[in-house]
């Protein structure tokens, strides 16, 4: 899903954001996505990898691993809101439910804030399951690029 809202004030004049403005990605997570995440970071807790193990804990079975979920707010970010030119400055994150192999994530982000005098931009990050249910929230303060 692309951007909504105005892309620019006027050609030239660098990136307009307004209140509200969002975008979103959708992506299911496979076994596979968490295992290979896993190898690439080096987290090899057995909560994310070993069913057995994970079966006996708290969760009743492997969950994600956390910034695997979170990474998917980057994707929006760096690809549609903001997009191409922005880049992080902070990102606060709580991690509301767990995120189970085969769960559909949709990553949304959404401005709150624009200051185009320091091009800074505020975003509510948020991350919900197929139910709709909330996993993951958080705010994000990106520099965007004047011809962003």
């Amino acid at each position: 899903m692309a951007a909504e809202g105005p892309p620019a004030a006027r050609p030239g004049a660098g990136p307009a954001f307004v209140p509200g403005q969002r975008a979103a990605v959708t992506r299911r997570l496979a076994a596979s996505d968490i295992d290979a995440y896993a190898a690439l970071v080096g987290d090899h807790n057995p909560l994310h990898l070993d069913e057995a193990f994970a079966a006996r804990s708290r969760f009743g079975g492997r969950i994600a691993h956390g910034l695997l979920t979170a990474g998917l707010i980057s994707t929006v970010l760096g690809m549609h809101l903001p997009g191409p030119g922005g880049i992080y400055v902070s990102q606060s994150l709580r991690f509301l439910r767990p995120v189970r192999p085969g769960d559909a994530i949709t990553a949304t982000a959404e401005v709150t804030a624009y200051d185009p005098v320091r091009r800074r931009l505020t975003v509510r990050t948020t991350c919900t399951n197929q139910r709709g249910e909330t996993v993951l929230d958080g705010e994000a303060v990106l520099l965007v690029e004047a011809s962003t």
